[in-house]
Protein backbone atom coordinates (compact mmCIF):
# COMPACT_ATOMS: atom_id res chain seq x y z
CA UNK A 1 0.00 0.00 0.00
CA UNK A 2 1.41 3.34 -1.05
CA UNK A 3 1.93 5.93 1.74
CA UNK A 4 0.42 9.33 0.99
CA UNK A 5 2.93 12.19 0.93
CA UNK A 6 1.90 15.17 3.10
CA UNK A 7 0.94 18.31 1.15
CA UNK A 8 2.35 21.68 2.26
CA UNK A 9 -0.35 23.93 3.74
CA UNK A 10 -0.46 27.48 5.13
CA UNK A 11 -0.74 27.80 8.91
CA UNK A 12 -3.79 30.06 8.56
CA UNK A 13 -5.50 27.32 6.53
CA UNK A 14 -4.73 24.83 9.31
CA UNK A 15 -6.24 27.17 11.96
CA UNK A 16 -9.39 27.63 9.85
CA UNK A 17 -9.75 23.85 9.42
CA UNK A 18 -9.39 23.39 13.20
CA UNK A 19 -12.08 26.00 13.84
CA UNK A 20 -14.41 24.16 11.43
CA UNK A 21 -13.73 20.80 13.20
CA UNK A 22 -12.33 19.20 9.98
CA UNK A 23 -9.13 17.80 11.53
CA UNK A 24 -8.95 14.13 12.55
CA UNK A 25 -5.37 13.60 13.78
CA UNK A 26 -2.41 15.93 14.56
CA UNK A 27 1.34 15.38 15.14
CA UNK A 28 3.11 18.49 16.55
CA UNK A 29 6.89 18.74 16.24
CA UNK A 30 9.36 21.47 17.12
CA UNK A 31 9.19 23.18 13.72
CA UNK A 32 6.32 21.48 11.88
CA UNK A 33 2.77 20.22 12.28
CA UNK A 34 1.55 17.13 10.41
CA UNK A 35 -2.20 16.62 10.36
CA UNK A 36 -4.87 14.52 8.70
CA UNK A 37 -8.34 15.68 7.69
CA UNK A 38 -11.50 13.70 8.31
CA UNK A 39 -12.56 11.60 5.27
CA UNK A 40 -15.59 13.75 4.50
CA UNK A 41 -13.43 16.88 4.28
CA UNK A 42 -10.71 15.47 1.95
CA UNK A 43 -10.42 17.31 -1.43
CA UNK A 44 -11.26 15.72 -4.73
CA UNK A 45 -7.57 15.07 -5.44
CA UNK A 46 -7.68 12.54 -2.63
CA UNK A 47 -5.17 14.22 -0.33
CA UNK A 48 -5.94 14.07 3.41
CA UNK A 49 -2.46 14.47 4.90
CA UNK A 50 -0.92 17.95 5.23
CA UNK A 51 2.04 19.64 6.85
CA UNK A 52 2.54 23.25 7.96
CA UNK A 53 4.90 25.35 10.01
CA UNK A 54 3.61 26.75 13.36
CA UNK A 55 3.59 30.50 13.94
CA UNK A 56 4.10 31.19 17.67
CA UNK A 57 2.57 29.19 20.54
CA UNK A 58 0.25 26.30 19.73
CA UNK A 59 -1.24 25.96 23.24
CA UNK A 60 -4.67 27.36 22.31
CA UNK A 61 -4.84 25.22 19.18
CA UNK A 62 -4.00 22.11 21.25
CA UNK A 63 -6.70 22.93 23.80
CA UNK A 64 -9.26 23.45 21.05
CA UNK A 65 -8.31 20.19 19.35
CA UNK A 66 -8.60 18.27 22.60
CA UNK A 67 -12.01 19.79 23.28
CA UNK A 68 -13.08 18.43 19.84
CA UNK A 69 -11.81 14.95 20.71
CA UNK A 70 -8.98 15.09 18.17
CA UNK A 71 -6.01 12.78 18.75
CA UNK A 72 -2.98 15.05 19.37
CA UNK A 73 0.58 13.70 19.55
CA UNK A 74 3.62 15.73 20.55
CA UNK A 75 6.66 14.52 18.61
CA UNK A 76 9.79 14.02 20.77
CA UNK A 77 12.69 16.33 20.01
CA UNK A 78 15.86 14.75 18.53
CA UNK A 79 18.19 13.70 21.32
CA UNK A 80 21.87 14.71 20.92
CA UNK A 81 24.44 11.93 21.38
CA UNK A 82 25.69 13.38 24.66
CA UNK A 83 22.14 13.18 26.01
CA UNK A 84 21.97 9.39 25.57
CA UNK A 85 24.26 8.83 28.55
CA UNK A 86 22.20 11.26 30.65
CA UNK A 87 19.03 9.46 29.62
CA UNK A 88 20.42 6.10 30.75
CA UNK A 89 21.55 7.55 34.09
CA UNK A 90 18.22 9.26 34.79
CA UNK A 91 15.98 6.47 33.55
CA UNK A 92 15.57 5.04 37.04
CA UNK A 93 14.59 8.44 38.43
CA UNK A 94 12.09 8.93 35.60
CA UNK A 95 10.46 5.56 36.20
CA UNK A 96 10.20 6.34 39.90
CA UNK A 97 8.65 9.74 39.24
CA UNK A 98 6.09 8.23 36.87
CA UNK A 99 5.20 5.58 39.43
CA UNK A 100 4.76 8.26 42.10
CA UNK A 101 2.59 10.36 39.79
CA UNK A 102 0.46 7.35 38.98
CA UNK A 103 0.04 6.67 42.70
CA UNK A 104 -1.18 10.21 43.37
CA UNK A 105 -3.49 10.01 40.36
CA UNK A 106 -5.07 6.78 41.67
CA UNK A 107 -5.40 8.39 45.10
CA UNK A 108 -7.41 11.26 43.68
CA UNK A 109 -4.57 13.72 43.10
CA UNK A 110 -4.50 16.21 40.26
CA UNK A 111 -2.89 14.93 37.09
CA UNK A 112 -1.15 17.24 34.65
CA UNK A 113 -3.61 16.32 31.91
CA UNK A 114 -6.62 17.37 34.00
CA UNK A 115 -5.04 20.28 35.89
CA UNK A 116 -6.24 22.84 33.35
CA UNK A 117 -9.76 21.43 33.28
CA UNK A 118 -12.42 23.38 35.16
CA UNK A 119 -13.99 21.72 38.21
CA UNK A 120 -17.42 22.70 37.00
CA UNK A 121 -20.61 21.16 38.35
CA UNK A 122 -23.38 20.80 35.79
CA UNK A 123 -27.09 20.69 36.58
CA UNK A 124 -30.03 19.92 34.37
CA UNK A 125 -33.59 21.11 34.82
CA UNK A 126 -34.88 20.84 38.42
CA UNK A 127 -31.76 18.95 39.54
CA UNK A 128 -31.01 21.23 42.51
CA UNK A 129 -34.35 20.63 44.23
CA UNK A 130 -34.81 24.41 44.69
CA UNK A 131 -37.26 26.65 42.81
CA UNK A 132 -38.36 30.26 43.13
CA UNK A 133 -41.15 29.05 45.44
CA UNK A 134 -38.45 28.24 48.00
CA UNK A 135 -37.06 31.80 47.88
CA UNK A 136 -38.86 34.41 50.00
CA UNK A 137 -38.26 37.85 51.44
CA UNK A 138 -36.23 39.18 48.48
CA UNK A 139 -38.97 39.77 45.91
CA UNK A 140 -37.13 42.48 43.92
CA UNK A 141 -34.04 40.34 43.42
CA UNK A 142 -36.18 37.32 42.52
CA UNK A 143 -38.07 39.34 39.92
CA UNK A 144 -34.81 40.45 38.25
CA UNK A 145 -33.65 36.86 37.89
CA UNK A 146 -37.04 35.56 36.79
CA UNK A 147 -36.64 37.90 33.81
CA UNK A 148 -33.40 36.09 32.89
CA UNK A 149 -35.15 32.73 33.10
CA UNK A 150 -38.06 34.06 31.00
CA UNK A 151 -35.67 35.25 28.30
CA UNK A 152 -34.14 31.80 28.01
CA UNK A 153 -37.59 30.22 27.78
CA UNK A 154 -39.35 32.88 25.66
CA UNK A 155 -36.56 34.78 23.94
CA UNK A 156 -38.57 35.66 20.81
CA UNK A 157 -40.73 38.31 22.52
CA UNK A 158 -37.56 40.13 23.64
CA UNK A 159 -35.81 39.82 20.27
CA UNK A 160 -38.84 41.18 18.39
CA UNK A 161 -38.54 44.38 20.41
CA UNK A 162 -34.79 44.56 19.86
CA UNK A 163 -34.06 43.92 23.54
CA UNK A 164 -30.91 42.13 24.61
CA UNK A 165 -30.64 40.12 27.78
CA UNK A 166 -27.80 41.19 30.12
CA UNK A 167 -24.62 39.20 29.55
CA UNK A 168 -23.94 39.08 33.25
CA UNK A 169 -25.87 39.53 36.51
CA UNK A 170 -23.95 40.29 39.71
CA UNK A 171 -25.67 39.40 43.00
CA UNK A 172 -24.37 41.55 45.86
CA UNK A 173 -25.38 41.68 49.50
CA UNK A 174 -24.46 40.71 53.06
CA UNK A 175 -23.64 37.07 53.92
CA UNK A 176 -26.61 34.79 54.44
CA UNK A 177 -29.17 36.81 52.48
CA UNK A 178 -29.81 34.13 49.83
CA UNK A 179 -27.50 34.87 46.88
CA UNK A 180 -26.47 31.25 46.35
CA UNK A 181 -30.03 30.09 47.04
CA UNK A 182 -31.24 32.32 44.21
CA UNK A 183 -28.70 30.71 41.88
CA UNK A 184 -29.95 27.25 42.85
CA UNK A 185 -33.51 28.39 42.14
CA UNK A 186 -32.47 29.58 38.68
CA UNK A 187 -30.95 26.16 38.03
CA UNK A 188 -34.25 24.59 39.04
CA UNK A 189 -36.38 26.92 36.90
CA UNK A 190 -34.39 27.76 33.78
CA UNK A 191 -34.74 24.50 31.87
CA UNK A 192 -31.28 25.00 30.36
CA UNK A 193 -27.86 23.65 31.41
CA UNK A 194 -26.52 25.31 34.57
CA UNK A 195 -22.76 25.28 35.18
CA UNK A 196 -21.55 26.21 38.67
CA UNK A 197 -18.07 26.96 40.05
CA UNK A 198 -16.61 28.77 43.04
CA UNK A 199 -14.17 31.60 42.43
CA UNK A 200 -11.49 29.90 44.50
CA UNK A 201 -11.58 26.84 42.21
CA UNK A 202 -9.99 28.76 39.33
CA UNK A 203 -6.74 29.82 40.94
CA UNK A 204 -3.88 27.41 41.63
CA UNK A 205 -0.20 27.85 42.46
CA UNK A 206 0.78 26.82 38.91
CA UNK A 207 0.98 29.66 36.37
CA UNK A 208 -1.61 29.45 33.59
CA UNK A 209 -3.88 26.89 35.25
CA UNK A 210 -6.53 29.44 36.25
CA UNK A 211 -6.76 30.96 32.78
CA UNK A 212 -6.95 27.48 31.27
CA UNK A 213 -9.82 26.59 33.59
CA UNK A 214 -11.69 29.74 32.61
CA UNK A 215 -11.30 28.84 28.90
CA UNK A 216 -12.41 25.29 29.57
CA UNK A 217 -15.49 26.47 31.50
CA UNK A 218 -16.64 28.79 28.73
CA UNK A 219 -15.87 26.26 26.00
CA UNK A 220 -18.18 23.81 27.78
CA UNK A 221 -20.79 26.55 28.18
CA UNK A 222 -20.65 27.51 24.47
CA UNK A 223 -21.15 23.90 23.41
CA UNK A 224 -24.31 23.73 25.56
CA UNK A 225 -25.65 27.22 24.77
CA UNK A 226 -28.08 28.57 25.70
CA UNK A 227 -26.94 28.00 29.27
CA UNK A 228 -26.16 29.75 32.57
CA UNK A 229 -22.73 29.95 34.24
CA UNK A 230 -22.73 30.67 37.98
CA UNK A 231 -19.55 31.80 39.78
CA UNK A 232 -19.88 31.90 43.57
CA UNK A 233 -17.67 34.19 45.69
CA UNK A 234 -16.46 36.10 42.62
CA UNK A 235 -14.14 38.29 44.72
CA UNK A 236 -11.76 35.32 45.08
CA UNK A 237 -10.75 35.76 41.44
CA UNK A 238 -12.05 39.20 40.45
CA UNK A 239 -10.22 41.59 42.77
CA UNK A 240 -8.84 44.83 41.38
CA UNK A 241 -5.61 44.33 39.44
CA UNK A 242 -2.40 46.03 40.45
CA UNK A 243 -2.30 44.76 44.02
CA UNK A 244 0.83 42.67 43.48
CA UNK A 245 3.62 44.35 45.53
CA UNK A 246 6.30 43.06 43.13
CA UNK A 247 4.62 44.80 40.20
CA UNK A 248 4.40 41.55 38.23
CA UNK A 249 1.43 39.83 36.67
CA UNK A 250 0.49 37.06 39.09
CA UNK A 251 -1.60 33.99 38.44
CA UNK A 252 -4.81 35.52 39.82
CA UNK A 253 -4.50 38.49 37.46
CA UNK A 254 -3.96 36.21 34.47
CA UNK A 255 -7.11 34.32 35.46
CA UNK A 256 -9.07 37.58 35.75
CA UNK A 257 -7.79 38.77 32.35
CA UNK A 258 -9.00 35.55 30.76
CA UNK A 259 -12.40 35.93 32.45
CA UNK A 260 -12.70 39.49 31.13
CA UNK A 261 -11.88 38.30 27.61
CA UNK A 262 -14.36 35.43 27.72
CA UNK A 263 -17.22 37.59 28.99
CA UNK A 264 -16.80 40.39 26.44
CA UNK A 265 -14.05 39.69 23.94
CA UNK A 266 -13.93 39.63 20.15
CA UNK A 267 -15.27 36.08 19.94
CA UNK A 268 -18.54 36.89 21.73
CA UNK A 269 -20.50 34.67 24.05
CA UNK A 270 -23.99 34.47 22.58
CA UNK A 271 -26.33 32.29 24.57
CA UNK A 272 -24.15 32.17 27.70
CA UNK A 273 -25.39 34.18 30.68
CA UNK A 274 -23.00 34.63 33.60
CA UNK A 275 -24.39 35.04 37.12
CA UNK A 276 -21.99 35.72 39.98
CA UNK A 277 -22.34 36.35 43.72
CA UNK A 278 -20.17 38.34 46.11
CA UNK A 279 -20.38 40.23 49.40
CA UNK A 280 -17.29 42.32 48.52
CA UNK A 281 -18.33 44.26 45.37
CA UNK A 282 -16.04 47.17 46.31
CA UNK A 283 -12.99 44.94 45.76
CA UNK A 284 -13.93 43.87 42.21
CA UNK A 285 -12.00 45.17 39.22
CA UNK A 286 -13.83 48.05 37.47
CA UNK A 287 -13.43 46.29 34.11
CA UNK A 288 -15.41 43.37 35.50
CA UNK A 289 -18.30 45.49 36.78
CA UNK A 290 -18.80 47.55 33.63
CA UNK A 291 -21.80 47.10 31.26
CA UNK A 292 -21.06 44.46 28.67
CA UNK A 293 -19.78 42.08 31.30
CA UNK A 294 -21.94 42.44 34.40
CA UNK A 295 -24.64 44.71 32.99
CA UNK A 296 -26.90 44.38 35.99
CA UNK A 297 -26.16 44.43 39.72
CA UNK A 298 -28.91 42.97 41.90
CA UNK A 299 -28.94 43.83 45.61
CA UNK A 300 -29.90 40.90 47.83
CA UNK A 301 -30.35 42.72 51.12
CA UNK A 302 -31.50 41.76 54.60
CA UNK A 303 -35.30 41.30 54.60
CA UNK A 304 -37.75 43.71 56.21
CA UNK A 305 -40.50 42.61 58.60
CA UNK A 306 -42.84 41.28 55.89
CA UNK A 307 -39.91 39.55 54.18
CA UNK A 308 -38.87 37.88 57.44
CA UNK A 309 -42.43 36.61 57.89
CA UNK A 310 -42.37 35.05 54.40
CA UNK A 311 -39.00 33.40 55.11
CA UNK A 312 -40.25 32.02 58.44
CA UNK A 313 -43.30 30.59 56.66
CA UNK A 314 -41.06 28.86 54.10
CA UNK A 315 -38.78 27.31 56.73
CA UNK A 316 -41.73 26.47 58.97
CA UNK A 317 -43.38 24.23 56.34
CA UNK A 318 -41.65 21.07 57.49
CA UNK A 319 -41.84 21.90 61.21
CA UNK A 320 -44.73 20.97 63.52
CA UNK A 321 -45.73 24.30 65.03
CA UNK A 322 -47.82 24.70 68.17
CA UNK A 323 -51.08 26.66 68.18
CA UNK A 324 -49.51 29.51 70.17
CA UNK A 325 -46.77 30.17 67.61
CA UNK A 326 -47.15 33.63 66.05
CA UNK A 327 -44.71 33.94 63.16
CA UNK A 328 -45.58 37.63 62.72
CA UNK A 329 -44.49 38.30 66.30
CA UNK A 330 -41.26 36.37 65.72
CA UNK A 331 -40.61 38.40 62.56
CA UNK A 332 -41.03 41.60 64.58
CA UNK A 333 -38.49 40.38 67.16
CA UNK A 334 -35.82 39.46 64.63
CA UNK A 335 -34.96 42.81 63.02
CA UNK A 336 -31.61 42.58 61.24
CA UNK A 337 -31.75 38.80 60.78
CA UNK A 338 -30.79 37.51 57.33
CA UNK A 339 -32.43 34.52 55.66
CA UNK A 340 -29.74 32.12 56.92
CA UNK A 341 -30.22 33.46 60.46
CA UNK A 342 -33.96 32.82 60.29
CA UNK A 343 -33.43 29.29 58.94
CA UNK A 344 -31.07 28.62 61.84
CA UNK A 345 -33.59 30.13 64.28
CA UNK A 346 -36.38 27.77 63.17
CA UNK A 347 -34.01 24.80 63.41
CA UNK A 348 -32.82 25.81 66.90
CA UNK A 349 -36.43 26.11 68.09
CA UNK A 350 -37.23 22.64 66.71
CA UNK A 351 -34.15 21.18 68.44
CA UNK A 352 -35.18 22.72 71.76
CA UNK A 353 -38.70 21.33 71.43
CA UNK A 354 -37.27 17.86 70.72
CA UNK A 355 -34.90 18.21 73.71
CA UNK A 356 -37.93 18.86 75.93
CA UNK A 357 -39.84 15.91 74.41
CA UNK A 358 -42.60 18.09 73.00
CA UNK A 359 -44.90 17.07 70.19
CA UNK A 360 -44.80 20.53 68.61
CA UNK A 361 -42.60 23.63 68.63
CA UNK A 362 -44.04 26.26 70.99
CA UNK A 363 -43.57 30.01 71.23
CA UNK A 364 -41.34 29.56 74.29
CA UNK A 365 -38.99 27.48 72.14
CA UNK A 366 -38.72 30.32 69.62
CA UNK A 367 -38.11 32.82 72.42
CA UNK A 368 -35.28 30.72 73.80
CA UNK A 369 -33.88 30.20 70.30
CA UNK A 370 -33.80 33.97 69.69
CA UNK A 371 -31.86 34.50 72.92
CA UNK A 372 -29.48 31.68 72.05
CA UNK A 373 -28.77 33.16 68.60
CA UNK A 374 -28.27 36.69 69.99
CA UNK A 375 -26.58 36.06 73.35
CA UNK A 376 -25.26 32.50 73.13
CA UNK A 377 -25.87 29.24 74.92
CA UNK A 378 -27.20 29.44 78.48
CA UNK A 379 -24.59 28.30 81.03
CA UNK A 380 -26.22 27.71 84.40
CA UNK A 381 -23.24 25.57 85.38
CA UNK A 382 -21.11 28.74 85.57
CA UNK A 383 -21.37 29.56 89.30
CA UNK A 384 -20.82 33.19 90.29
CA UNK A 385 -19.87 34.41 93.75
CA UNK A 386 -22.40 36.51 95.68
CA UNK A 387 -20.45 39.71 94.93
CA UNK A 388 -20.19 38.91 91.21
CA UNK A 389 -23.87 38.06 91.00
CA UNK A 390 -24.85 41.31 92.74
CA UNK A 391 -22.55 43.36 90.50
CA UNK A 392 -24.01 41.77 87.35
CA UNK A 393 -27.58 42.44 88.58
CA UNK A 394 -26.97 46.15 89.24
CA UNK A 395 -25.12 46.41 85.91
CA UNK A 396 -28.00 44.96 83.86
CA UNK A 397 -30.70 46.95 85.64
CA UNK A 398 -28.63 50.09 85.00
CA UNK A 399 -28.68 49.32 81.25
CA UNK A 400 -32.45 48.78 81.34
CA UNK A 401 -33.40 51.92 83.30
CA UNK A 402 -31.28 54.21 81.12
CA UNK A 403 -32.41 52.50 77.90
CA UNK A 404 -36.08 52.81 78.85
CA UNK A 405 -35.83 56.64 78.74
CA UNK A 406 -33.92 56.93 75.46
CA UNK A 407 -35.43 57.61 72.00
CA UNK A 408 -35.19 55.23 69.06
CA UNK A 409 -37.95 52.71 69.61
CA UNK A 410 -35.72 50.02 71.15
CA UNK A 411 -37.94 48.42 73.79
CA UNK A 412 -36.29 46.62 76.73
CA UNK A 413 -37.95 43.20 76.72
CA UNK A 414 -35.86 41.11 79.10
CA UNK A 415 -33.17 41.33 81.79
CA UNK A 416 -31.27 38.19 82.83
CA UNK A 417 -28.33 37.39 85.10
CA UNK A 418 -28.00 33.83 83.79
CA UNK A 419 -24.55 33.53 82.13
CA UNK A 420 -24.56 32.93 78.38
CA UNK A 421 -21.99 32.40 75.65
CA UNK A 422 -18.26 32.88 76.11
CA UNK A 423 -18.20 35.81 78.51
CA UNK A 424 -21.70 37.25 79.03
CA UNK A 425 -22.50 37.00 82.76
CA UNK A 426 -25.87 38.65 82.12
CA UNK A 427 -27.64 40.60 79.41
CA UNK A 428 -30.34 43.16 78.71
CA UNK A 429 -32.40 42.37 75.60
CA UNK A 430 -33.65 45.33 73.57
CA UNK A 431 -35.92 44.76 70.58
CA UNK A 432 -36.75 47.41 67.95
CA UNK A 433 -40.46 48.04 67.59
CA UNK A 434 -40.10 48.74 63.86
CA UNK A 435 -37.51 48.22 61.14
CA UNK A 436 -35.05 51.11 61.19
CA UNK A 437 -32.78 52.10 58.32
CA UNK A 438 -31.07 55.15 59.80
CA UNK A 439 -30.23 56.56 63.22
CA UNK A 440 -30.80 60.15 64.30
CA UNK A 441 -28.28 62.15 66.29
CA UNK A 442 -30.30 62.07 69.53
CA UNK A 443 -30.79 58.32 69.16
CA UNK A 444 -27.03 57.88 68.84
CA UNK A 445 -26.47 59.81 72.06
CA UNK A 446 -29.14 57.69 73.71
CA UNK A 447 -27.40 54.50 72.63
CA UNK A 448 -24.12 55.74 74.12
CA UNK A 449 -25.80 56.47 77.44
CA UNK A 450 -27.52 53.06 77.43
CA UNK A 451 -24.23 51.26 76.74
CA UNK A 452 -22.58 53.08 79.65
CA UNK A 453 -25.59 52.67 81.97
CA UNK A 454 -24.28 49.40 83.42
CA UNK A 455 -20.91 50.89 84.34
CA UNK A 456 -22.67 53.99 85.76
CA UNK A 457 -24.75 51.76 88.06
CA UNK A 458 -21.58 50.10 89.38
CA UNK A 459 -20.04 53.52 90.07
CA UNK A 460 -23.11 54.72 92.00
CA UNK A 461 -23.65 51.58 94.09
CA UNK A 462 -20.11 50.32 94.71
CA UNK A 463 -18.00 53.42 94.10
CA UNK A 464 -15.82 51.41 91.71
CA UNK A 465 -16.19 49.62 88.39
CA UNK A 466 -15.56 46.05 87.20
CA UNK A 467 -14.19 44.45 84.06
CA UNK A 468 -17.72 43.43 83.08
CA UNK A 469 -18.21 46.72 81.23
CA UNK A 470 -15.30 46.18 78.82
CA UNK A 471 -17.51 45.09 75.92
CA UNK A 472 -19.88 48.02 76.53
CA UNK A 473 -16.96 50.48 76.47
CA UNK A 474 -15.64 48.94 73.24
CA UNK A 475 -19.02 49.28 71.49
CA UNK A 476 -19.58 52.79 72.84
CA UNK A 477 -16.13 53.95 71.73
CA UNK A 478 -16.62 52.51 68.23
CA UNK A 479 -20.01 54.22 67.93
CA UNK A 480 -18.69 57.58 69.19
CA UNK A 481 -15.74 57.43 66.79
CA UNK A 482 -18.07 56.73 63.87
CA UNK A 483 -20.25 59.66 64.93
CA UNK A 484 -17.25 61.99 64.66
CA UNK A 485 -15.26 60.49 61.77
CA UNK A 486 -17.98 59.02 59.50
CA UNK A 487 -21.32 60.65 60.35
CA UNK A 488 -20.05 64.25 60.77
CA UNK A 489 -21.87 64.72 64.11
CA UNK A 490 -19.31 67.03 65.67
CA UNK A 491 -20.00 70.76 65.87
CA UNK A 492 -16.32 71.71 66.00
CA UNK A 493 -15.17 69.46 63.12
CA UNK A 494 -18.24 69.88 60.94
CA UNK A 495 -19.68 67.57 58.25
CA UNK A 496 -16.35 66.08 57.22
CA UNK A 497 -15.63 62.35 56.81
CA UNK A 498 -12.31 61.47 58.42
CA UNK A 499 -12.65 57.72 57.88
CA UNK A 500 -13.07 55.42 54.87
CA UNK A 501 -15.14 52.26 55.27
CA UNK A 502 -13.33 49.10 54.18
CA UNK A 503 -16.38 46.99 53.41
CA UNK A 504 -19.87 47.71 52.16
CA UNK A 505 -21.64 44.56 53.37
CA UNK A 506 -19.19 43.12 55.90
CA UNK A 507 -18.63 44.42 59.40
CA UNK A 508 -15.11 45.79 59.59
CA UNK A 509 -13.01 48.62 60.84
CA UNK A 510 -12.52 51.80 58.85
CA UNK A 511 -9.27 53.51 57.92
CA UNK A 512 -8.52 57.07 59.02
CA UNK A 513 -7.83 59.53 56.25
CA UNK A 514 -4.59 61.47 56.36
CA UNK A 515 -5.12 64.37 58.77
CA UNK A 516 -2.97 66.96 60.46
CA UNK A 517 -1.90 66.37 64.08
CA UNK A 518 -4.25 69.15 65.21
CA UNK A 519 -7.27 67.51 63.53
CA UNK A 520 -6.36 64.06 64.93
CA UNK A 521 -6.16 65.57 68.42
CA UNK A 522 -9.54 67.25 67.98
CA UNK A 523 -11.11 63.99 66.78
CA UNK A 524 -9.90 62.21 69.92
CA UNK A 525 -11.16 65.10 72.08
CA UNK A 526 -14.62 65.02 70.49
CA UNK A 527 -14.90 61.23 70.89
CA UNK A 528 -13.95 61.52 74.56
CA UNK A 529 -16.42 64.38 75.03
CA UNK A 530 -19.29 62.32 73.61
CA UNK A 531 -18.50 59.39 75.89
CA UNK A 532 -17.99 61.55 78.98
CA UNK A 533 -21.33 63.31 78.45
CA UNK A 534 -23.10 59.97 77.91
CA UNK A 535 -21.60 58.55 81.12
CA UNK A 536 -22.57 61.64 83.11
CA UNK A 537 -26.16 61.53 81.81
CA UNK A 538 -26.43 57.84 82.69
CA UNK A 539 -25.26 58.63 86.22
CA UNK A 540 -27.80 61.49 86.51
CA UNK A 541 -30.64 59.17 85.45
CA UNK A 542 -29.67 56.42 87.90
CA UNK A 543 -29.17 58.83 90.81
CA UNK A 544 -32.66 60.21 90.18
CA UNK A 545 -34.04 56.64 90.10
CA UNK A 546 -31.82 55.18 92.86
CA UNK A 547 -34.78 53.66 94.76
CA UNK A 548 -36.08 51.97 91.60
CA UNK A 549 -32.55 50.72 90.83
CA UNK A 550 -32.34 49.04 94.26
CA UNK A 551 -35.80 47.46 94.20
CA UNK A 552 -35.51 46.20 90.63
CA UNK A 553 -32.08 44.71 91.37
CA UNK A 554 -33.39 42.83 94.43
CA UNK A 555 -36.25 41.41 92.36
CA UNK A 556 -33.80 40.35 89.64
CA UNK A 557 -31.53 38.63 92.18
CA UNK A 558 -34.52 36.62 93.43
CA UNK A 559 -35.95 35.63 90.01
CA UNK A 560 -32.78 35.75 87.83
CA UNK A 561 -34.97 36.90 84.90
CA UNK A 562 -37.26 39.93 84.47
CA UNK A 563 -39.54 40.13 81.44
CA UNK A 564 -43.13 40.57 80.35
CA UNK A 565 -45.58 42.70 82.30
CA UNK A 566 -43.43 42.66 85.43
CA UNK A 567 -40.52 44.31 83.63
CA UNK A 568 -42.84 46.69 81.81
CA UNK A 569 -44.32 47.88 85.14
CA UNK A 570 -40.85 48.47 86.63
CA UNK A 571 -39.55 50.46 83.66
CA UNK A 572 -42.71 52.58 83.51
CA UNK A 573 -41.70 54.08 86.88
CA UNK A 574 -38.39 55.47 85.57
CA UNK A 575 -38.16 59.27 85.71
CA UNK A 576 -36.20 61.44 83.28
CA UNK A 577 -33.97 64.31 84.44
CA UNK A 578 -35.13 67.80 83.45
CA UNK A 579 -32.10 68.33 81.19
CA UNK A 580 -32.42 65.02 79.28
CA UNK A 581 -34.13 66.39 76.16
CA UNK A 582 -31.75 69.35 75.98
CA UNK A 583 -28.78 66.97 76.20
CA UNK A 584 -30.20 64.67 73.54
CA UNK A 585 -30.53 67.68 71.23
CA UNK A 586 -26.83 68.45 71.69
CA UNK A 587 -27.46 71.79 73.44
CA UNK A 588 -26.37 70.74 76.92
CA UNK A 589 -23.08 69.35 78.22
CA UNK A 590 -23.30 67.31 81.41
CA UNK A 591 -19.53 67.23 81.90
Amino acid sequence: MKTETPVQSAYSTFVEQVNQAQVQRVMIGRDRIDYTLKPEFGPKAGHRRYTTQPLGSTDEIVNQLKSQGVQVTIAPEPLPPAGIVGLIISSGMLVGALALAAKFSRAGGVGTASMGKSKVRSYGKSKTGVTFADVAGIDEAKQELQEVVDFLANGDKYRQLGAKIPKGVLLVGPPGTGKTLLAKAIAGEAGVPFLSMAGSEFVEMFVGVGASRVRDLFNKAKRQAPCIVFIDELDAVGKTRGGNPTGGNDEREQTLNQLLTEMDGFSGNDGVIVIAATNRPETLDPALRRPGRFDRQVLVDRPDKSGRLEILQVHGRGVTLGEDVDLADIAAQTAGFAGADLANLVNEAALMAARNNRQAVLMTDFGEAIERVIAGLEKRSRVLTATERQTVAYHEVGHALVGALMPGGNRVTKISIVPRGLGALGYTLQMPENDRFLMLEDELRGQLATLLGGRAAEEIVFGKVSTGASDDIQKATDLAEKAVTEYGMSASLGPVAFAKANAQFLDGSSDRRTTSPEVATEIDRQVKLLLSNARSMAIEILRLNRGLLESATQTLLETEVLDGEQLKAILAQAQAPAELQTWLAGNYSVV
